[in-house]
């Protein structure tokens, strides 16, 4: 191994120390892997610690600086924007979560430039292309990043149709997208629901399968998987949100 990977390895496994130093709990990851950075990248999707998240941008950015052509930087780089994007929505701070949503893409579109067969790169771009319609006006958003939702999930499916996160991601495609625009309440639940049998530990995922149930009308059933979410990850703000609503 090289010096300036060992230097690496050490900055995350310190920040590793931190940031798990001051975590309420610990589960099963969604991006398991054995590299430190993918057990902190989890570790702070967990708690959504914008301390945490920004001490993880500046790292990652500082990384870049040093070596412009690793595509698993930009990747990292990217979830990170992510997770500080769903921060901002929190707060509903929409101008900090509009450069969020940008600067994330930008991010992943650096990555597959480098690495065009990531299909976890490939899912990450239409969600955040699918945010990013949120985030503007339907109206005009809608033509133009909806396509490209459709078709990042495509080449994501083509080149890994085992991958939880490409089943996630395209349920969420089915369930955002309008009927008339081909979203599909029952495909999307089967998308969810095959991504789960690949991997029932993620959190993230049983809360839009109880927001799928919720919006085919079967509150049981959304209560039941949002309750799911809670148990892997008692602390999630989208879960309680979400279990919020359905029991009002």
């Amino acid at each position: 191994m090289g010096s300036a990977k060992r230097a690496r390895l050490s900055i995350f496994a310190l920040l590793l120390v931190v940031i798990l130093s001051t975590a309420t709990r610990s589960s099963a990851s969604l991006w398991a892997a054995d590299d430190p950075l993918d057990r902190i990248l989890e570790t702070a999707r967990k708690s959504h610690d914008e301390t945490q998240l920004q001490a993880l941008k500046t790292q990652l950015e500082h990384e870049i600086s040093q070596n412009a052509g690793d595509a698993g930087s930009y990747f990292a780089l990217a979830r990170v924007q992510a997770y500080l994007l769903d921060v901002y929505e929190a707060r509903k701070d929409k101008k900090a979560a509009a450069a969020a949503v940008d600067k994330a893409i930008e991010a992943l579109q650096r990555s597959i430039h480098l690495n065009e067969k990531s299909a976890e790169a490939h899912s990450l771009l239409a969600d955040l292309y699918g945010r990013k319609i949120a985030l503007g006006n339907a109206m005009f958003a809608g033509p133009k990043y909806g396509p490209k939702v459709k078709e990042e999930n495509a080449k994501a499916m083509a080149l890994d149709d085992n991958n939880p996160r490409v089943w996630a991601s395209q349920g969420r495609q089915y369930l955002m997208t309008p009927k008339m625009f081909g979203g599909d309440i029952a495909k999307a639940l089967e998308s969810f629901q095959k991504s789960l049998a690949i991997d029932p530990l993620q959190d993230e995922t049983w809360v839009w399968l109880a927001k799928a149930f919720q919006k085919q009308g079967n509150q049981a059933k959304a209560l039941e998987a949002v309750q799911r979410s809670l148990q892997l990850n008692p602390e999630s703000r989208f879960a309680k949100a979400t279990a919020s609503e359905l029991q009002r």
